[in-house]
């Protein structure tokens, strides 16, 4: 009788404890452009599977191929695809997974402004290369009729972490702007002639907030939270177009056939109604994980993120994935060991 009682009771804890000895922490950092869409999903996947925490550091792009690259998180994030020389780099092979799609805005705090202002990429390449210091220079006024822009300088506002941020903006002005291309160059960090800086989408977005006659580039969804007004940009049709979820799935579409590895830039995308500084954004994720069961638990996020992850998307102002891309990223989901 005192046998089965012990034996029943080691049964009991035995069940008790089992979730726990089942739990997986999972460390991810990289892009802070998906920072509040990536929070969701975390959240939200813990709340349906209590056992799985991830963890997720926005340090910028740099930081998640940094450390996908050192082996000190278990995925990194990161806006533009890692080049050829990253790759190269990697202990192991690593899977881009796009996750969402969305836009890059230029911001701006321009006090007696409420009007939308329109810029084109070239504009904008001349205020970050300081040709264009005043609000009422002849550039932006020809391109705001009607619009009295004030008689002050520009102060502009960039990234000081290498961000996929600055490298979709810069990938947009290197292509609009053949002297910005000559001497800026487009990366996920350059040499800034002018400006202040911030730290990652939030401090950019919070530098504009803060000070009167600025300009910025930011994720659309911090232009959104922080009320910060932003410009509609002059297109590859010559349409001035203000970032949404329609306009951001327009460019996606303006590529007819997503490369196998996924790596692709769609700034300054054909076609009408097509947001010029779109981009996707990407998960990481090694061929094979050290510990399998960390594996199969990423690979279970990953499967979940393609479906009911997607649905949260438009709520912050990103676009949802092209159904063939989910396609394609469930038959390399299998690829993982």
């Amino acid at each position: 009788m005192r046998r089965t009682s012990i034996l029943a009771l080691v049964g009991l804890i035995a069940g008790v404890t089992a979730p726990f000895a089942a739990a997986q922490k999972i460390n991810a950092a990289g892009a802070s452009f998906p920072d509040p869409i990536y929070e969701k999903w975390f959240a939200d996947y813990h709340k349906a599977h209590p056992e799985v925490q991830i963890s997720y550091n926005p340090n910028g792009s740099g930081g998640g191929v940094k450390g996908i690259t050192d082996g000190t998180i278990d995925f990194g994030a990161s806006d533009p695809p890692m080049s050829d020389t990253e790759i190269a780099a990697l202990k192991g092979k690593v899977y881009h997974f796009p996750t969402v799609l969305g836009a890059v805005v230029p911001i701006y705090n321009v006090p007696g402004i409420t009007q939308d202002l329109k810029f084109s990429g070239q504009t904008l390449a001349d205020i970050y290369m300081a040709k264009i210091t005043k609000w009422n220079d002849k550039a932006i006024a020809a391109e705001n009729p009607g619009v009295k822009l004030p008689n002050e300088d520009i102060v502009p506002v960039h990234r000081t972490d290498n961000s996929g941020t600055t490298y979709v903006f810069t990938d947009f002005l290197a292509k609009v702007s053949p002297e910005w291309k000559q001497k800026i160059g487009f990366a996920k960090g350059v040499s800034w002639p002018v400006g202040l800086g911030g730290a990652q989408n939030a401090g950019v977005a919070g530098q504009v907030k803060n000070t009167p006659f600025s300009i910025g580039y930011a994720e659309l969804i911090y232009a959104v939270h922080e009320k910060i007004g932003y410009g509609s940009v002059k297109n590859a049709a010559g349409e001035y177009i203000k970032a949404d979820i329609a306009s951001v799935t327009a460019a996606a579409a303006s590529v007819k056939e997503i490369p196998a590895d996924f790596r692709v830039s769609i700034t300054n995308a054909p076609g009408s109604k097509v947001y010029p500084i779109s981009s996707y954004t990407y998960m990481l994720i090694p061929e094979k994980f050290a510990d399998a069961a960390k594996g199969k638990v990423v690979k279970a996020f990953l499967a979940w993120m393609l479906t009911d992850g997607q649905k949260s998307a438009p709520g912050l102002d990103y676009a949802p994935l092209p159904t063939s891309v989910v396609e394609k990223e469930k038959k390399q989901l299998a690829m993982l060991k």
